[in-house]
């Protein structure tokens, strides 16, 4: 495949070169594939097995300020792609003449070649099938597994070349008790641990069990209580809701605003950078800007970077960090704590266990407030031991008291959480996050 995208960034090239109208014509691209094999589970059986083999290309037409790109899909045949190739440049050339100069162009001109090819150790899915229905028999388990190989390319008409591949494995899947009763987990990463995937599976049979029992409701108010690395990332990705980029800070829409003017802190022991070198996502981005190692973005709880895109550091006169048009983190990882796994519900003592969390908002953005519910495998814990599954509830509390003055311990162990979405085509991206013992949180219903 790295061929392929090198054959077809060398024509777009050639087109450009040998046109006498072209001028001061310059181009972009950005080459998105995959090669995946997709299996949906129900009732612990195969449902809907599937392959999806697809590549399409992201082509930018530039010329002085003015710029026009158009995305297509490609077919692998290099014959017949440099057909729709063509045709789509004769397309963008058309369009220049009438487009406004754009003041926040900039493009990468300081060459920055990569190749990075992550190493693997996948069985073929098939083994992968039979292990998993041989974990889940008794069971009801719904879930989908995701597997394959994922490339990234950029080029430019200057000459520079980025190469991204990694092949990895998502295993999401839940255990249904009754009704809306279920222990949701997951498994991912570029490597398969069957022995990990069977714990996984044992743990969320341990506490399927639980849910059997009799669910309790407890009043409003606030409660102690441990955030799985699973709720934990969904707190977090938060952030990513405009908080961490370089854009809403400078224009005062982001959520961590009071933190950026010091008004507020968040725990001392909180350190959240992107990282690139753990390879969830490609190290560049679409315009061909590519990101350092590490950028802190919170460091000893204090803000100290941001998501700065190529526009956003046209408009405020900085330097691009390889962030994309949305300025998200898409390779966060929080630094872990010294709390054991296996000490969790003894530390916890008394309070709520919190395994997921969903349909989160913001009730307060310049506070950093969130909402949202429970969900699945909560549970109601007195003296170090699970008493009963515990009925939905909705949480609404900032940030700045979860991951500050509440923030008690965060577990030696790290879970790799990757981007599930495949709208259009797999996503690249995710987390390392620990798990959060907190001195309370809110619960307004």
């Amino acid at each position: 495949m790295y061929d392929y995208f090198l054959a077809l960034a060398n024509y777009v090239n050639t087109i450009l070169a040998g046109n006498e109208s072209s001028g001061n014509e310059s181009s972009t691209c950005w080459f998105s594939a995959e090669t995946s094999d997709f299996v949906r589970f129900n009732h612990s059986a195969i449902r809907q097995p599937g392959h999806v083999l697809q590549i399409s290309l992201s082509l930018q037409l530039i010329c002085g300020q003015r710029h026009a790109s158009m995305r297509f899909n490609l077919s692998g045949n290099l014959e017949q792609d440099q057909a729709v190739i063509d045709a789509s440049l004769l397309d963008l050339r058309s369009l220049l003449p009438d487009l406004p100069d754009d003041p926040h162009l900039l493009l990468a001109t300081e060459l920055t070649n990569t190749k990075q090819i992550l190493p693997s150790a996948l069985p073929p899915v098939t083994e992968m099938l039979e292990q998993i229905l041989t974990a889940t028999q008794g069971v009801d388990m719904v879930g989908l597994l995701s597997t394959g190989t994922q490339y990234r390319g950029f080029a430019n008409s200057l000459g520079q070349r980025n190469w991204y591949e990694s092949s990895n494995v998502n295993f999401d899947w839940s255990l249904f008790h009754t009704a809306d009763k279920a222990v949701k987990s997951n498994y991912a990463g570029t490597s398969w641990d069957v022995a990990q995937v069977r714990h996984k599976m044992a743990d969320a049979r341990q506490k399927l069990l639980l849910l059997a029992r009799t669910p309790v409701t407890v009043p409003p108010g606030n409660y102690r209580v441990y955030l799985s690395p699973t709720a934990l990332n969904e707190l977090i990705m938060m952030l990513n809701w405009g908080g961490l980029s370089e854009k809403a800070l400078r224009t005062r829409h982001s959520c961590l605003r009071r933190l950026q003017a010091g008004e507020l802190r968040l725990h001392p022991m909180l350190d959240i950078a992107e990282d690139s070198r753990i390879g969830l996502a490609p190290a560049f981005q679409e315009q061909g800007f590519v990101k350092p190692d590490i950028i802190p973005l919170i460091s000893a709880g204090k803000l100290s970077g941001s998501m700065i895109s190529p526009r956003s550091a046209k408009e405020f006169g900085l330097s691009a960090n390889g962030a994309g048009a949305d300025e998200n983190a898409v390779c966060m990882v929080m630094r872990a704590g010294t709390l054991a796994t296996n000490e969790v519900l003894s530390k916890l003592g008394t309070g709520i266990y919190i395994a997921n969390l969903w349909y989160l908002n913001f009730s307060d953005r310049a506070s950093c407030r969130i909402t949202g519910m429970t969900r699945f495998a909560t549970f109601w814990v007195e003296d170090g031991e699970i008493k009963a599954p515990l009925n939905v509830m909705r949480f609404d509390d900032s940030l700045f008291r979860i991951l500050g003055e509440n923030l008690l311990e965060l577990t030696q162990e790290t879970e790799v959480i990757m981007d599930d979405r495949s709208y259009g085509e797999r996503h690249t991206g995710g987390a390392v996050v620990p798990g959060a013992l907190l001195k309370e949180m809110h619960f307004a219903l």
